[in-house]
């Protein structure tokens, strides 16, 4: 199996979500990087083993930043480790709507460029709406994109967070982005400029001779040899493995069932455009494109996704089988959440990935033939109880 590695320190996490046991090892490594002890820097020189292939779905409103690896024969050596882009001012963009916490001390001056119905997406929000942070967002046309042009990223969500020096740090990767500002809300002394340092995106050779990316340490807290985690590392691995699992697995669920028909399909987009205001953001003729190509455009790679993750006919099974095996998890725990009292990041993870279909036939079908339910609607009365007003 594949690693990475980093000479005295320690190898970090690849996603080869068919290989559990990569799977398992993943959650273990990056000990002496991550929680608990994080470097005074992010390692410059690395050596790399890597087996993989990384494909984007990058069609529709919200599917845009799915990366699929799968197990290849040769390891490939590692050639370039970049730090996050930086800007020195905001990009000329339409501030469409803000969401304002007046119990907001964090300090952070924060943009999301997003779609609003996109998985990652609703991850992101989920955890800044719980966490109780003031930030502004940006709705990314889905096809044209014309809002981050200014990206070499072309991929959502994008968060821009403010430094100390008053320049922008581009955050990109749902799960990187997580990370990173729920390290900084442990520490608010830490400059979130600094801290996106620990998150490098890596860059490989895959089987096909491709060049692709991930980002590193993307599911780690970095506390800067602080105890500020009262957690056992146990949970704090437990916290990871489910976060990864929500990101290698239960996602892939989502566009094989909410485009599993035309008529789903059309359904689907038609509740993005609501939920999304398209008719209030975007021309009548934008809004259009958006709805009948999207729909028609997911209902297509639908069915490549559902052969790509081996999935049957029956796709509504895989998705009871996902709902079940967490609930089944949270039961085991005896607690009202993955964190127990309180939502944790996996919650968040989970939650933010169903929440991307909540509106769907697919989701109603949930409902009725799992026990989601509960847990889903716990979690999301804390969101909003903790959400800002949004203006």
């Amino acid at each position: 199996m594949a690693t990475f590695r980093l000479g005295a320190i320690a190898s970090i996490a690849t996603r080869i979500p068919h290989q559990n046991v990569a799977k398992l090892q993943r959650i273990n490594l990056v000990r002496r990087m991550a929680t608990g002890a994080a470097p005074k820097k992010p390692t410059s020189t690395l050596g790399l083993a890597v087996k993989g292939m990384a494909i984007g779905a990058l069609v529709g409103t919200g599917w845009s930043g799915y990366s699929y690896f799968k197990g290849g024969p040769t390891d490939h050596m590692l050639h370039e480790h970049v730090g996050p882009k930086v800007l020195d001012k905001l990009p000329d963009v339409k501030i469409m709507r803000k969401v304002v916490n007046p119990n907001d001390d964090s300090g952070l001056d924060l943009v999301l460029f997003q779609f609003q119905t996109c998985p990652f997406c609703c991850k992101v929000r989920a955890f800044l709406d719980h966490s109780g942070l003031s930030y502004s967002v940006v709705e990314v046309d889905a096809v044209l994109r014309q809002d981050i042009r200014w990206s070499d990223s072309k991929k959502v969500p994008i968060l821009l967070a403010k430094t100390k020096s008053g320049k922008y740090v581009q955050l990109t990767d749902s799960s990187m982005i997580v990370s990173s500002i729920s390290s900084f809300l442990r520490d608010k002394k830490q400059d979130i400029g600094e801290l996106a340092k620990y998150y490098p995106s890596i860059s490989y050779e895959n089987d096909a001779g491709r060049k692709v990316f991930d980002i590193m340490n993307k599911y780690f807290l970095m506390y800067q040899e602080k105890k500020v985690d009262n957690r056992t590392k146990e949970e704090q691995e437990e916290e990871r493995k489910w976060r990864a699992w929500a990101d290698d697995h239960l996602v892939h669920l989502i566009s094989p069932n909410v485009y599993r028909t035309k008529d789903e399909a059309m359904e689907t987009f038609e509740w993005f455009s609501d939920v999304g205001e398209w008719g209030i953001h975007f021309p009548k003729w934008e809004r259009d494109l958006m709805v009948y190509v999207g729909a028609f455009a997911m209902w297509g790679i639908s069915k490549r996704l559902k052969r790509r993750h081996q999935l049957s006919d029956d796709v509504r099974s895989h998705i009871y089988d996902a709902c079940d095996r967490w609930i089944n998890e949270i039961e085991k725990k005896k607690t009202t959440f993955h964190g127990g009292s309180q939502p944790n990041l996996a919650d968040l993870a989970v939650f933010g990935v169903l929440n991307s279909m909540e509106g769907c036939q697919a989701f109603k079908d949930c409902l009725e033939n799992t026990k989601i339910g509960p847990w889903f609607y716990a979690v999301k009365e804390r969101v909003l109880k903790n959400r800002g007003n949004v203006l």
